[in-house]
């Protein structure tokens, strides 16, 4: 059996690094690589990537002309967190008959948020006989996944409640940033109306998600503005130095509201400082389930797992736009990548 074909679209802090670990499968192979950063078009994608070694594979933002030498069985897109930035390229790729895992936020359940786009993608996809998966470790696993996948030992559910609270300064620099580390709270509001920092995105996805799993009607999905953690004593990481009174991160809440109640409330935090890492889930039900994992999954680790743990699952699976929820059980795929590929 030939290797599993994988090209790369977008070879940034995310792709690369699944990149990096997609060299150390057994039966996959990277046939292309995609990405509009002029500092890693036309080099060797080892050069791009920062490792010691030539891999044969040229960096380039054509498209059409990778996709069409590649021969690839399935793209892994690594570009944007929101749909309608990524649609034309999800769309590209569709039509030269490849099978996507997609990192976007908002793909993990794009009906929450753009269901005419969905099922335009749904529609392209079955068209050309290839499946479309948006996932990673959150939302795609933690806040969504994870949380269905408990449910099934309940026999009743009343009420769930999510938590993921994330040391920010055990994270890459660019999260850091992104969380709004070490500003004043005055430009932490101001770049949060210029969009630099967006908070969580995903947790509209993963309530609906959860939703649906559950076949809740839900009067609304309801998300609270993005606030900041205020720090109250002085903390750092390796890179950003936070001072009292600055932010060391932020906090956003939502919440599922079905027949006026609260059904599903998620809450995400992620701070320069915090005392504790975890992810817990609490479901009021019957049996009532408390189930917590401490420290909190590292996201980047968890993200790249996710994303290559799930090829197989994507190229065995129904042509269409599938969510989490959709695929057989998640898991590790830590043999060969070619026995989980289905013949």
């Amino acid at each position: 059996m030939n290797n599993v074909r994988v090209v790369l679209y977008g070879v940034g802090a995310v792709g690369s690094r699944v990149a990096r670990f997609l060299l150390e499968k057994k039966g996959i192979e990277i046939v292309g690589a995609i990405d509009v950063a002029k500092d890693k078009v036309g080099r060797d994608l080892g050069e791009a990537l920062g490792i010691d070694k030539r891999l044969g594979v040229v960096v380039s933002d054509d498209i059409d002309t990778v996709l069409s030498k590649a021969k690839a069985d399935v793209v892994v897109h690594a570009t944007s967190s929101f749909l309608k930035d990524v649609y034309p390229q999800l769309q590209e790729v569709v039509a030269h008959g490849v099978n996507v895992v997609s990192t976007c936020e908002e793909l993990s359940y794009p009906y929450a948020t753009d269901p005419e786009l969905a099922e335009k993608l749904d529609e392209l996809a079955k068209t050309y006989k290839v499946t479309v998966l948006g996932t990673g470790i959150n939302p795609g696993f933690l806040m969504d996944t994870l949380v269905i996948t408990l449910t099934s030992v309940c026999q009743k559910v009343n009420k769930i409640q999510v938590v993921r609270l994330m040391d920010a300064g055990t994270r890459r620099v660019p999260f850091q940033k992104k969380v709004g580390a070490g500003l004043s709270i005055s430009e932490f509001r101001e770049r949060l109306e210029k969009k630099t920092i967006t908070g969580h995105v995903g947790l509209k996805q993963s309530i609906a998600m959860i939703a649906d799993a559950l076949d809740w009607k839900l009067d609304e999905i309801e998300i609270d503005p993005v606030e900041p953690v205020i720090a109250k004593t002085y903390v750092e990481s390796e890179a950003i130095k936070v001072k009292p009174g600055q932010t060391a991160g932020l906090t956003q809440k939502a919440r599922g509201v079905k027949e006026g109640k609260e059904t599903i409330a998620l809450h995400f935090q992620a701070y320069i400082g915090a005392q504790e890492e975890y992810d817990a889930i609490t479901i009021d039900g019957v049996p009532n389930i408390n189930q917590r994992i401490q420290p909190c999954v590292h996201g980047d680790i968890g993200t790249i797992a996710m994303i290559v743990n799930t090829i197989p699952k994507v190229i065995n699976s129904p042509a269409g736009l599938l969510t989490m929820k959709d695929l057989p059980v998640p898991s590790a795929a830590l043999g060969d990548m070619r026995k989980y590929i289905e013949m």
